[in-house]
């Protein structure tokens, strides 16, 4: 899914290489792309979260690692 809104008072969504009018579009078809962006960015969110949890934790292992080296 990709909105193009290059123009602003008819905003253009492609969807599977077709191209459509919002604002020609019904209610409900807006309210279902509304909600696909919303998932969208929540999924962008939380890919982001597990990358930030990912390093944090790669983080603690060399922390652990230099820690337990310091003992031998």
């Amino acid at each position: 899914m990709n909105e193009n809104t290059n123009d602003s008072a008819n905003p253009v969504l492609t969807f599977d290489g077709k191209k459509y009018l919002i604002n020609d579009l019904s209610n409900e078809i807006k309210d279902s792309i509304k909600v696909l962006q919303i998932a969208e960015t929540q999924l962008k969110m939380h890919q982001d979260t597990l990358k930030l949890l990912s390093i944090s934790r790669n983080s603690l292992v060399n922390q652990l690692r230099e820690k337990l080296e310091n003992l031998e």
